[in-house]
């Protein structure tokens, strides 16, 4: 540790005695390679899912945005999806306290020109690594003029080589709205992060963001996707705009917010700006921290329970109110069961449930029923009536369905009322791996 310290200080002291541009001069394209690689892994809003389908099998311009491909990211349908996942450069000019590139940091600094990270995007997918590339920056000279570096990447790759696999792109708010736009012309998906969930958190993390100007970027991304999609319905031709659509990404436990002000904050980017996604980083402690940062990470299990409320109200059918119903007196989701058997633990009276005759609504809410498993219920219970071992076909969790459910040969008797149903249907503990 003590080397390696010192082989840092050496570096930043390298770094302040000469200008900029000529320590970048001094790293070799490997080098940049590696430090911009590594700096883009905070950034959790890489998935590549819902774009539009293209391939170059027709013999027209090269890649592919389907089929299987360092980063992986993994589409709803299992497909793993490879991406070069980098920055354009790590230098910034903002001072966010959580973030390692931020301008206080004495971390490593590199940057790509444009021409760089087209050519490595072109070398890497040739050589079957990659499928597409995400492309996220620190902000260098300004916003404006780092936004008009991305932008270039993804035109020169569409316009200049028919780069036909997926790009996203992380934009700017502080950039020329004009510039923001025109991402979404070249990039499948395009996204801006809200950073933290109340305003508060933002104002005393992040003093350089606006939270307000923000979000009025995303309504103006989201409206030009709308547009767009309008416009493909009356005009074939009519060009595309981000049709994966924009996503975000919000910081868990670097400030005081708890989980229902989380949920709460994701509904309404869902319900305001019809988001793809809303991605959950689990706030990691970084060299030289602010003060005013805690000292350790949240437990990774709440970034996981805050995925699952996502689920809980994008595919369940739940309501935002419901999910924050599963949190304790904090405000916190249980972190040794899932939201959906918190949220039914305490609302015992709506159980059990006639797995023959419950609408899909019901099913859906039973503990240990995913989407899956309702549709194949719903599906089979036409030909028969359902038993207790034709839903162990179904699932494996019928050990913790039992309390909750009725069959054709079993109905719970006095089972919901029990004072240790909790501790009955709470999986064992699974311990963290790097804990």
């Amino acid at each position: 540790m003590p080397r390696q310290r010192e082989k840092v200080q050496r570096s930043v002291a390298h770094y302040r005695n000469g200008t900029y541009k000529e320590h970048m001069s001094n790293l070799s394209l490997s080098e940049r390679l590696e430090i911009l690689a590594d700096a883009a892994k905070y950034d959790a809003s890489c998935a590549s899912s819902g774009t539009a389908k293209r391939h170059s099998r027709d013999g027209k311009g090269l890649g592919s945005t389907q089929g299987m491909g360092i980063c992986h990211a993994y589409a709803p349908d299992g497909r793993c999806i490879s991406l070069l996942k980098i920055l354009l450069t790590n230098h910034c000019i903002f001072d966010c306290h959580y973030c390692v590139n931020r301008k206080s940091s004495n971390v490593r600094r590199a940057r790509f020109t444009s021409k760089e990270v087209v050519d490595l995007t072109l070398n890497f997918y040739r050589r079957n690594y990659i499928e597409g590339l995400f492309l996220s920056s620190g902000i260098v000279k300004s916003s404006s003029h780092t936004m008009e570096q991305m932008i270039e990447v993804a035109r020169s790759l569409r316009e200049d080589h028919g780069f036909r696999g997926y790009i996203h792109l992380k934009t700017i708010p502080e950039a020329d709205p004009e510039l923001v736009e025109r991402a979404g012309l070249w990039a499948d998906r395009v996204s801006i992060n809200v950073e933290l969930p109340t305003e508060t958190g933002l104002a005393k993390l992040a003093p350089d963001k606006d939270g307000k100007q923000i979000e009025g970027v995303i309504a103006r991304i989201g409206d030009a996707i709308a547009e767009s999609r309008d416009a493909r319905k009356r005009f074939r031709h009519a060009p595309r705009f981000a049709p994966a659509g924009q996503s975000t990404q919000m910081i868990v436990g670097a400030d005081e917010a708890n989980d229902s002000q989380i949920i709460e904050r994701a509904s309404h980017l869902y319900n305001r700006f019809q988001l793809r996604r809303v991605y959950y980083s689990a706030f990691s402690p970084i060299p030289d921290a602010s003060a005013v940062l805690p000292l350790k990470r949240p437990p990774l299990i709440r970034e996981h329970r805050l995925y699952q409320s996502d689920w809980l109200v994008r595919f369940y059918g739940f309501t935002a109110n419901e999910v924050q119903q599963a949190t304790d007196a904090d405000g916190m989701l249980p972190l040794d069961i899932d939201p959906k058997l918190a949220w039914a633990l305490g609302y015992r009276e709506r159980f059990p449930v006639d797995i023959n005759r419950a609408p899909r609504e019901m099913l859906l809410r039973v503990p240990g029923l995913g989407t899956r498993a309702v549709a194949a219920i719903m599906q089979a219970r036409r030909c028969h009536r359902l038993r207790l071992d034709d839903l162990s076909r179904l699932t494996r969790f019928i050990s913790s369905l039992r309390p909750f459910i009725i069959t054709a040969d079993w109905r719970p008797t006095l089972l919901i009322d029990r004072l240790d149903l909790r501790a009955r249907t709470t999986p064992p503990r699974q311990m963290e791996l790097f804990g």
